[in-house]
Protein backbone atom coordinates (compact mmCIF):
# COMPACT_ATOMS: atom_id res chain seq x y z
CA UNK A 1 0.00 0.00 0.00
CA UNK A 2 0.71 3.60 -0.79
CA UNK A 3 2.13 5.79 2.47
CA UNK A 4 0.82 8.89 2.94
CA UNK A 5 3.24 12.00 3.97
CA UNK A 6 0.40 14.41 4.09
CA UNK A 7 -0.27 15.69 7.80
CA UNK A 8 -3.51 16.92 6.98
CA UNK A 9 -4.96 13.68 6.11
CA UNK A 10 -7.63 13.51 8.63
CA UNK A 11 -8.98 17.10 7.02
CA UNK A 12 -7.47 16.84 3.61
CA UNK A 13 -8.77 20.25 1.30
CA UNK A 14 -11.47 20.27 -1.12
CA UNK A 15 -9.38 18.78 -3.79
CA UNK A 16 -8.47 15.96 -1.70
CA UNK A 17 -11.73 15.23 -0.83
CA UNK A 18 -13.17 14.98 -4.52
CA UNK A 19 -10.40 13.23 -6.04
CA UNK A 20 -11.41 10.60 -2.76
CA UNK A 21 -14.88 10.88 -3.02
CA UNK A 22 -14.53 10.53 -6.63
CA UNK A 23 -12.59 7.03 -6.50
CA UNK A 24 -14.62 5.52 -3.58
CA UNK A 25 -17.72 6.19 -5.88
CA UNK A 26 -16.79 4.35 -8.48
CA UNK A 27 -14.81 1.50 -6.45
CA UNK A 28 -18.29 0.94 -5.19
CA UNK A 29 -20.07 1.14 -7.75
CA UNK A 30 -17.91 -1.30 -9.63
CA UNK A 31 -18.51 -3.78 -7.05
CA UNK A 32 -22.01 -3.42 -5.78
CA UNK A 33 -23.13 -3.83 -10.04
CA UNK A 34 -21.50 -7.26 -9.61
CA UNK A 35 -23.24 -8.49 -5.82
CA UNK A 36 -25.54 -10.34 -7.84
CA UNK A 37 -22.87 -12.32 -9.97
CA UNK A 38 -21.29 -13.63 -7.09
CA UNK A 39 -21.75 -16.14 -4.52
CA UNK A 40 -24.08 -14.70 -1.59
CA UNK A 41 -21.56 -16.33 0.84
CA UNK A 42 -17.93 -15.59 1.96
CA UNK A 43 -14.97 -16.30 0.24
CA UNK A 44 -12.07 -14.92 1.62
CA UNK A 45 -9.12 -16.71 2.58
CA UNK A 46 -9.38 -15.56 6.14
CA UNK A 47 -5.39 -16.37 6.40
CA UNK A 48 -4.48 -14.62 4.11
CA UNK A 49 -6.99 -11.37 5.11
CA UNK A 50 -5.20 -11.52 8.67
CA UNK A 51 -1.58 -11.45 7.43
CA UNK A 52 -2.04 -8.08 5.92
CA UNK A 53 -4.81 -6.55 8.46
CA UNK A 54 -1.17 -7.85 11.25
CA UNK A 55 0.56 -5.72 8.70
CA UNK A 56 -0.98 -2.35 9.42
CA UNK A 57 -0.41 -1.56 12.78
CA UNK A 58 -0.80 2.18 12.91
CA UNK A 59 2.83 3.30 13.01
CA UNK A 60 2.80 3.77 8.81
CA UNK A 61 0.19 5.99 7.48
CA UNK A 62 -1.63 5.10 4.38
CA UNK A 63 -3.00 7.08 1.69
CA UNK A 64 -6.96 6.92 2.15
CA UNK A 65 -7.53 5.74 -1.25
CA UNK A 66 -5.56 2.35 -0.67
CA UNK A 67 -6.86 1.56 3.15
CA UNK A 68 -10.26 2.34 1.59
CA UNK A 69 -10.28 -0.12 -1.85
CA UNK A 70 -8.28 -2.77 0.48
CA UNK A 71 -11.29 -2.56 2.75
CA UNK A 72 -13.60 -2.88 -0.04
CA UNK A 73 -12.20 -5.44 -1.38
CA UNK A 74 -12.13 -7.61 2.11
CA UNK A 75 -15.82 -6.64 2.70
CA UNK A 76 -16.56 -7.90 -0.98
CA UNK A 77 -15.53 -11.33 -0.16
CA UNK A 78 -15.18 -11.93 3.55
CA UNK A 79 -18.90 -11.08 4.43
CA UNK A 80 -22.50 -12.97 3.99
CA UNK A 81 -23.93 -10.57 1.19
CA UNK A 82 -26.48 -9.13 2.78
CA UNK A 83 -27.30 -6.85 -0.34
CA UNK A 84 -27.37 -9.78 -2.48
CA UNK A 85 -31.00 -10.77 -4.30
CA UNK A 86 -30.28 -14.48 -3.25
CA UNK A 87 -29.98 -13.25 0.52
CA UNK A 88 -33.32 -14.54 2.15
CA UNK A 89 -31.93 -15.11 6.00
CA UNK A 90 -32.45 -13.23 8.91
CA UNK A 91 -34.02 -9.68 9.58
CA UNK A 92 -31.66 -7.33 7.44
CA UNK A 93 -32.55 -6.46 4.15
CA UNK A 94 -30.50 -4.23 1.53
CA UNK A 95 -30.78 -0.63 3.02
CA UNK A 96 -32.81 1.15 0.08
CA UNK A 97 -30.75 4.36 -1.68
CA UNK A 98 -32.34 6.98 0.33
CA UNK A 99 -31.59 5.30 2.91
CA UNK A 100 -27.70 5.31 1.47
CA UNK A 101 -27.40 8.76 0.60
CA UNK A 102 -29.76 9.76 3.97
CA UNK A 103 -26.02 8.32 5.60
CA UNK A 104 -23.73 10.18 3.45
CA UNK A 105 -25.45 13.86 4.42
CA UNK A 106 -25.73 12.65 8.25
CA UNK A 107 -21.91 11.91 8.65
CA UNK A 108 -20.87 15.17 6.22
CA UNK A 109 -22.69 17.53 9.39
CA UNK A 110 -22.78 15.14 12.13
CA UNK A 111 -25.64 16.45 14.45
CA UNK A 112 -25.67 16.02 18.01
CA UNK A 113 -29.53 15.10 18.48
CA UNK A 114 -29.72 14.54 22.37
CA UNK A 115 -30.49 17.96 22.47
CA UNK A 116 -33.12 20.18 20.52
CA UNK A 117 -30.95 23.19 20.87
CA UNK A 118 -27.30 21.82 19.33
CA UNK A 119 -30.00 20.04 16.19
CA UNK A 120 -33.84 21.54 15.95
CA UNK A 121 -33.97 20.54 12.52
CA UNK A 122 -32.44 17.35 12.89
CA UNK A 123 -34.38 16.51 15.94
CA UNK A 124 -37.78 18.31 14.34
CA UNK A 125 -37.10 15.85 11.09
CA UNK A 126 -37.43 12.89 13.51
CA UNK A 127 -40.28 13.90 15.64
CA UNK A 128 -42.23 14.54 12.24
CA UNK A 129 -41.19 10.84 11.32
CA UNK A 130 -42.37 9.86 14.78
CA UNK A 131 -45.81 11.54 14.72
CA UNK A 132 -46.82 9.87 11.16
CA UNK A 133 -45.96 6.98 12.18
CA UNK A 134 -47.90 7.30 15.39
CA UNK A 135 -50.87 8.37 13.42
CA UNK A 136 -50.45 5.44 10.99
CA UNK A 137 -50.25 2.59 13.93
CA UNK A 138 -53.48 4.22 15.05
CA UNK A 139 -52.03 5.12 18.71
CA UNK A 140 -53.71 8.06 20.32
CA UNK A 141 -52.28 12.52 19.50
CA UNK A 142 -50.66 12.29 23.12
CA UNK A 143 -48.23 9.30 22.37
CA UNK A 144 -45.00 10.15 21.90
CA UNK A 145 -41.63 7.91 20.51
CA UNK A 146 -38.18 8.31 19.87
CA UNK A 147 -35.22 6.31 17.68
CA UNK A 148 -33.40 3.88 19.17
CA UNK A 149 -29.78 1.69 18.44
CA UNK A 150 -32.31 -1.29 17.05
CA UNK A 151 -34.99 -3.54 18.49
CA UNK A 152 -33.21 -4.40 21.75
CA UNK A 153 -32.81 -1.11 22.99
CA UNK A 154 -36.21 -0.27 22.15
CA UNK A 155 -37.40 -3.52 24.13
CA UNK A 156 -35.51 -2.58 26.72
CA UNK A 157 -37.15 0.60 26.93
CA UNK A 158 -40.22 -0.80 27.22
CA UNK A 159 -39.02 -3.16 30.18
CA UNK A 160 -37.99 -0.64 32.31
CA UNK A 161 -40.81 1.92 31.52
CA UNK A 162 -43.24 -1.41 32.16
CA UNK A 163 -41.11 -1.49 35.50
CA UNK A 164 -41.59 1.62 36.64
CA UNK A 165 -45.16 2.24 35.54
CA UNK A 166 -45.68 -0.80 38.07
CA UNK A 167 -43.70 0.98 41.16
CA UNK A 168 -43.27 4.33 40.82
CA UNK A 169 -40.44 4.02 42.94
CA UNK A 170 -38.37 1.58 40.54
CA UNK A 171 -36.35 4.76 38.93
CA UNK A 172 -34.95 5.48 42.53
CA UNK A 173 -34.71 1.90 44.24
CA UNK A 174 -34.73 -0.17 41.52
CA UNK A 175 -36.01 -4.32 42.15
CA UNK A 176 -35.98 -3.71 45.65
CA UNK A 177 -38.89 -1.73 45.16
CA UNK A 178 -41.13 -4.64 44.57
CA UNK A 179 -42.36 -7.15 47.24
CA UNK A 180 -42.46 -10.07 45.03
CA UNK A 181 -40.21 -11.37 41.86
CA UNK A 182 -41.02 -9.17 39.18
CA UNK A 183 -42.18 -11.35 36.09
CA UNK A 184 -42.47 -10.61 32.40
CA UNK A 185 -44.75 -12.77 30.11
CA UNK A 186 -43.36 -13.60 26.33
CA UNK A 187 -44.20 -16.19 24.02
CA UNK A 188 -41.35 -18.97 23.66
CA UNK A 189 -40.82 -18.19 20.07
CA UNK A 190 -40.43 -14.44 20.84
CA UNK A 191 -36.89 -13.24 20.49
CA UNK A 192 -34.94 -14.18 23.65
CA UNK A 193 -32.93 -10.75 23.83
CA UNK A 194 -35.35 -10.47 26.68
CA UNK A 195 -33.27 -12.64 28.72
CA UNK A 196 -30.49 -10.18 28.22
CA UNK A 197 -32.55 -7.52 29.29
CA UNK A 198 -33.42 -9.12 32.28
CA UNK A 199 -30.22 -9.61 33.58
CA UNK A 200 -29.17 -6.00 32.77
CA UNK A 201 -32.72 -4.38 34.18
CA UNK A 202 -31.44 -6.02 37.36
CA UNK A 203 -34.62 -8.14 37.60
CA UNK A 204 -32.66 -11.58 36.26
CA UNK A 205 -33.15 -14.40 34.07
CA UNK A 206 -35.88 -16.03 36.20
CA UNK A 207 -37.84 -12.93 35.89
CA UNK A 208 -38.75 -14.11 32.04
CA UNK A 209 -41.64 -16.42 31.58
CA UNK A 210 -41.84 -18.07 28.16
CA UNK A 211 -45.27 -18.63 27.41
CA UNK A 212 -46.37 -21.88 25.94
CA UNK A 213 -47.95 -21.48 21.59
CA UNK A 214 -51.23 -23.08 20.61
CA UNK A 215 -49.63 -25.22 17.92
CA UNK A 216 -49.24 -22.55 15.22
CA UNK A 217 -46.49 -20.55 16.60
CA UNK A 218 -48.32 -18.31 18.50
CA UNK A 219 -48.71 -17.36 22.28
CA UNK A 220 -51.66 -18.96 23.83
CA UNK A 221 -54.03 -16.77 25.85
CA UNK A 222 -55.22 -19.20 28.06
CA UNK A 223 -51.72 -20.50 29.05
CA UNK A 224 -50.48 -16.90 29.87
CA UNK A 225 -53.96 -16.16 31.84
CA UNK A 226 -52.89 -19.50 33.65
CA UNK A 227 -49.20 -18.41 34.18
CA UNK A 228 -50.19 -15.13 35.60
CA UNK A 229 -52.40 -16.50 38.16
CA UNK A 230 -49.94 -19.44 39.55
CA UNK A 231 -47.25 -16.15 39.58
CA UNK A 232 -49.76 -14.25 42.12
CA UNK A 233 -50.59 -17.51 43.92
CA UNK A 234 -46.89 -17.69 44.73
CA UNK A 235 -46.65 -13.58 45.94
CA UNK A 236 -44.45 -13.02 42.30
CA UNK A 237 -45.56 -9.70 40.56
CA UNK A 238 -46.84 -9.64 37.02
CA UNK A 239 -45.39 -6.44 35.30
CA UNK A 240 -45.56 -7.16 31.37
CA UNK A 241 -46.65 -8.90 28.90
CA UNK A 242 -45.06 -8.77 25.29
CA UNK A 243 -47.02 -9.57 21.99
CA UNK A 244 -44.76 -10.35 19.52
CA UNK A 245 -45.72 -9.10 15.88
CA UNK A 246 -43.72 -11.44 13.37
CA UNK A 247 -41.92 -13.78 14.91
CA UNK A 248 -38.07 -14.37 14.13
CA UNK A 249 -38.67 -17.97 13.56
CA UNK A 250 -41.74 -17.90 11.22
CA UNK A 251 -43.11 -14.35 11.03
CA UNK A 252 -46.15 -14.89 13.22
CA UNK A 253 -48.15 -12.35 15.25
CA UNK A 254 -49.38 -13.21 19.10
CA UNK A 255 -52.90 -12.42 19.87
CA UNK A 256 -52.66 -8.93 20.52
CA UNK A 257 -56.66 -8.07 21.60
CA UNK A 258 -56.32 -11.07 24.12
CA UNK A 259 -52.74 -10.12 25.87
CA UNK A 260 -54.89 -6.00 26.15
CA UNK A 261 -57.10 -8.15 27.59
CA UNK A 262 -55.22 -9.84 30.14
CA UNK A 263 -53.57 -6.76 31.11
CA UNK A 264 -56.16 -4.89 31.91
CA UNK A 265 -57.48 -7.49 34.36
CA UNK A 266 -54.00 -7.70 35.84
CA UNK A 267 -52.94 -4.30 35.84
CA UNK A 268 -50.39 -4.94 33.24
CA UNK A 269 -47.99 -3.00 30.75
CA UNK A 270 -48.83 -4.55 27.25
CA UNK A 271 -45.68 -4.32 24.82
CA UNK A 272 -45.98 -5.05 21.33
CA UNK A 273 -42.33 -6.08 19.53
CA UNK A 274 -43.03 -5.56 16.15
CA UNK A 275 -39.40 -4.64 15.06
CA UNK A 276 -39.85 -6.99 11.45
CA UNK A 277 -44.12 -7.03 11.32
CA UNK A 278 -45.05 -3.44 12.49
CA UNK A 279 -43.90 -2.18 8.59
CA UNK A 280 -47.51 -3.75 7.40
CA UNK A 281 -48.86 -0.21 9.10
CA UNK A 282 -47.61 1.16 5.62
CA UNK A 283 -50.14 -1.56 3.31
CA UNK A 284 -53.80 -1.34 3.32
CA UNK A 285 -54.51 -4.56 2.44
CA UNK A 286 -52.27 -6.48 5.04
CA UNK A 287 -52.54 -3.79 8.16
CA UNK A 288 -55.43 -5.15 9.57
CA UNK A 289 -53.29 -8.56 10.40
CA UNK A 290 -51.83 -6.30 13.34
CA UNK A 291 -55.44 -5.52 14.93
CA UNK A 292 -55.24 -4.51 18.34
CA UNK A 293 -51.78 -2.64 18.09
CA UNK A 294 -52.95 0.32 18.75
CA UNK A 295 -53.63 -0.47 22.20
CA UNK A 296 -50.71 -1.39 24.07
CA UNK A 297 -48.97 0.89 26.24
CA UNK A 298 -45.57 0.75 24.13
CA UNK A 299 -44.19 -1.00 20.58
CA UNK A 300 -41.01 -1.70 18.68
CA UNK A 301 -40.32 -1.51 15.45
CA UNK A 302 -37.50 -1.47 13.69
CA UNK A 303 -36.63 0.84 10.87
CA UNK A 304 -33.45 -1.25 9.88
CA UNK A 305 -35.31 -4.48 9.04
CA UNK A 306 -38.48 -4.53 6.89
CA UNK A 307 -38.71 -0.98 6.20
CA UNK A 308 -34.57 -1.38 4.94
CA UNK A 309 -33.34 1.58 6.18
CA UNK A 310 -29.16 0.83 7.05
CA UNK A 311 -27.96 -0.26 10.68
CA UNK A 312 -29.34 0.36 13.17
CA UNK A 313 -32.24 2.31 13.30
CA UNK A 314 -35.35 1.41 15.86
CA UNK A 315 -38.51 2.66 16.94
CA UNK A 316 -39.76 3.00 20.54
CA UNK A 317 -43.40 4.51 20.63
CA UNK A 318 -45.43 4.61 23.93
CA UNK A 319 -48.52 5.90 25.52
CA UNK A 320 -47.00 7.17 28.64
CA UNK A 321 -44.74 10.10 27.91
CA UNK A 322 -43.98 10.95 31.53
CA UNK A 323 -42.72 7.60 32.64
CA UNK A 324 -40.20 8.18 30.39
CA UNK A 325 -39.26 11.85 31.38
CA UNK A 326 -39.41 9.98 35.06
CA UNK A 327 -37.09 7.12 34.32
CA UNK A 328 -34.73 9.08 32.13
CA UNK A 329 -35.06 12.71 33.24
CA UNK A 330 -31.95 14.24 34.39
CA UNK A 331 -30.10 17.56 35.13
CA UNK A 332 -26.47 18.72 34.47
CA UNK A 333 -24.85 22.00 34.19
CA UNK A 334 -22.88 21.51 30.96
CA UNK A 335 -25.65 20.50 29.09
CA UNK A 336 -27.51 23.77 27.38
CA UNK A 337 -30.89 22.93 28.12
CA UNK A 338 -33.37 20.41 30.12
CA UNK A 339 -36.46 20.81 28.59
CA UNK A 340 -38.47 17.27 28.91
CA UNK A 341 -40.96 18.26 26.12
CA UNK A 342 -38.10 18.26 23.31
CA UNK A 343 -34.23 16.98 24.52
CA UNK A 344 -34.22 13.43 23.65
CA UNK A 345 -30.97 12.82 26.39
CA UNK A 346 -33.83 13.40 29.55
CA UNK A 347 -36.47 10.98 27.82
CA UNK A 348 -34.71 8.04 26.35
CA UNK A 349 -31.46 5.56 27.28
CA UNK A 350 -29.06 6.97 24.68
CA UNK A 351 -26.78 10.93 25.46
CA UNK A 352 -25.32 11.33 22.54
CA UNK A 353 -27.28 10.27 19.31
CA UNK A 354 -26.55 10.69 15.93
CA UNK A 355 -28.98 11.25 13.27
CA UNK A 356 -31.22 8.02 13.18
CA UNK A 357 -34.11 8.65 11.86
CA UNK A 358 -32.58 10.21 8.75
CA UNK A 359 -32.61 6.94 6.35
CA UNK A 360 -36.22 6.45 7.19
CA UNK A 361 -37.13 10.39 6.81
CA UNK A 362 -35.96 10.12 3.26
CA UNK A 363 -37.20 7.11 2.15
CA UNK A 364 -40.32 7.98 2.98
CA UNK A 365 -40.49 11.13 1.37
CA UNK A 366 -39.10 9.62 -1.53
CA UNK A 367 -41.53 6.94 -2.17
CA UNK A 368 -44.37 7.56 0.54
CA UNK A 369 -46.85 5.14 1.99
CA UNK A 370 -48.08 4.16 -1.42
CA UNK A 371 -44.58 3.08 -2.82
CA UNK A 372 -43.33 1.07 0.96
CA UNK A 373 -46.43 -0.51 0.70
CA UNK A 374 -45.29 -1.93 -2.74
CA UNK A 375 -41.98 -2.98 -1.40
CA UNK A 376 -43.85 -4.79 1.44
CA UNK A 377 -46.17 -6.67 -0.49
CA UNK A 378 -43.54 -7.49 -3.20
CA UNK A 379 -41.91 -9.53 -0.58
CA UNK A 380 -44.86 -11.12 0.35
CA UNK A 381 -46.16 -12.03 -2.96
CA UNK A 382 -42.65 -13.74 -3.41
CA UNK A 383 -43.19 -16.23 -1.02
CA UNK A 384 -46.68 -17.16 -2.00
CA UNK A 385 -45.17 -17.57 -5.24
CA UNK A 386 -42.39 -20.04 -3.37
CA UNK A 387 -44.84 -21.97 -1.18
CA UNK A 388 -47.21 -22.53 -4.13
CA UNK A 389 -44.32 -23.67 -6.62
CA UNK A 390 -43.13 -26.09 -3.39
CA UNK A 391 -46.11 -27.18 -2.92
CA UNK A 392 -46.74 -28.46 -5.92
CA UNK A 393 -43.63 -30.47 -5.64
CA UNK A 394 -44.28 -32.08 -2.46
CA UNK A 395 -42.92 -30.07 -0.02
CA UNK A 396 -44.80 -28.50 2.70
CA UNK A 397 -45.19 -25.07 4.30
CA UNK A 398 -45.47 -25.15 7.78
CA UNK A 399 -46.30 -21.51 9.04
CA UNK A 400 -48.99 -19.67 7.07
CA UNK A 401 -47.57 -16.16 7.28
CA UNK A 402 -48.35 -12.98 6.35
CA UNK A 403 -44.95 -11.72 6.90
CA UNK A 404 -42.59 -12.47 3.74
CA UNK A 405 -41.45 -15.66 5.55
CA UNK A 406 -41.34 -19.34 4.96
CA UNK A 407 -40.60 -22.25 7.19
CA UNK A 408 -40.94 -25.16 4.61
CA UNK A 409 -40.57 -29.09 4.63
CA UNK A 410 -38.93 -30.90 1.92
CA UNK A 411 -41.27 -33.95 0.67
CA UNK A 412 -41.79 -36.92 3.39
CA UNK A 413 -39.19 -39.49 1.17
CA UNK A 414 -36.68 -37.02 1.47
CA UNK A 415 -33.45 -38.70 3.21
CA UNK A 416 -32.02 -35.15 3.72
CA UNK A 417 -32.56 -33.49 7.25
CA UNK A 418 -33.37 -29.83 7.07
CA UNK A 419 -30.18 -29.04 7.81
CA UNK A 420 -28.44 -31.03 5.18
CA UNK A 421 -30.68 -29.21 2.65
CA UNK A 422 -29.45 -25.82 3.80
CA UNK A 423 -25.77 -26.69 4.25
CA UNK A 424 -26.02 -27.69 0.32
CA UNK A 425 -27.43 -24.67 -0.58
CA UNK A 426 -25.80 -22.24 1.19
CA UNK A 427 -22.03 -24.30 -0.18
CA UNK A 428 -23.21 -23.70 -3.69
CA UNK A 429 -23.34 -19.57 -2.89
CA UNK A 430 -26.30 -18.78 -4.73
CA UNK A 431 -28.73 -18.81 -2.43
CA UNK A 432 -28.22 -18.00 1.86
CA UNK A 433 -31.24 -19.48 3.64
CA UNK A 434 -31.41 -20.92 6.96
CA UNK A 435 -33.06 -24.09 9.24
CA UNK A 436 -34.63 -22.82 12.41
CA UNK A 437 -37.18 -24.68 14.89
CA UNK A 438 -41.08 -24.36 14.72
CA UNK A 439 -43.20 -26.44 17.32
CA UNK A 440 -40.19 -28.39 18.07
CA UNK A 441 -39.44 -29.21 14.70
CA UNK A 442 -36.59 -28.30 12.35
CA UNK A 443 -37.58 -26.35 9.12
CA UNK A 444 -36.05 -24.46 6.46
CA UNK A 445 -36.23 -20.77 6.81
CA UNK A 446 -36.53 -18.52 3.73
CA UNK A 447 -37.50 -14.35 3.84
CA UNK A 448 -37.73 -12.12 1.63
CA UNK A 449 -35.61 -9.17 2.94
CA UNK A 450 -33.99 -7.43 -0.27
CA UNK A 451 -36.62 -5.58 -2.36
CA UNK A 452 -34.39 -6.41 -5.15
CA UNK A 453 -34.75 -9.94 -5.08
CA UNK A 454 -37.26 -11.02 -8.11
CA UNK A 455 -39.33 -13.89 -8.95
CA UNK A 456 -36.40 -15.17 -11.48
CA UNK A 457 -34.72 -15.29 -7.87
CA UNK A 458 -37.20 -17.13 -6.48
CA UNK A 459 -37.04 -19.60 -9.02
CA UNK A 460 -33.39 -20.34 -9.28
CA UNK A 461 -33.74 -21.14 -5.01
CA UNK A 462 -36.41 -23.80 -5.84
CA UNK A 463 -34.38 -25.17 -8.26
CA UNK A 464 -31.44 -25.18 -6.51
CA UNK A 465 -34.16 -26.78 -3.17
CA UNK A 466 -35.38 -29.28 -5.77
CA UNK A 467 -31.70 -30.29 -7.33
CA UNK A 468 -30.55 -30.67 -3.70
CA UNK A 469 -33.57 -33.15 -2.57
CA UNK A 470 -33.49 -35.46 -6.00
CA UNK A 471 -30.00 -36.07 -5.26
CA UNK A 472 -30.04 -37.13 -1.93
Amino acid sequence: MKHSNSPNALFPNNTEKSKTLTNLHHVLQKVKNQTANHKVTPNADISTFRQQLNAIDFNQSIELTEISNWTIHQLQHGLVQMTHPGYMGLFNPAPTFPAQVANIICNAFNPQNCVWSHAPVAVEIESHVLNHMIARIGMPTTATGHFTSGGSEANATAFVCALHYKNSDYAENGVTSFAGQPCIYVSKESHLAWLKIAATAGVGRKSIRLIATDGQGQMDAKALQKTIQTDIKSGHIPIMVVATAGTTNAGKIDPINACRKVCDEHEMWLHVDAAWGGALIVSEKYKNRLAGIESADSITIDAHKWFATSMGAGMFFTQHKKVLSSLFSVSTDYMPSNDIEQDLYVNSMLWSRRFIGLPLFMSLATVGWNGYAQHIEHGIDLIAYLAKKLSQKGWQLVNHSDMAIACVLPPENSRLTPSQIVEKIIQKGEQWISVTKFENQYVIRICITNGMTTQKHIDDLINNLLESTNND
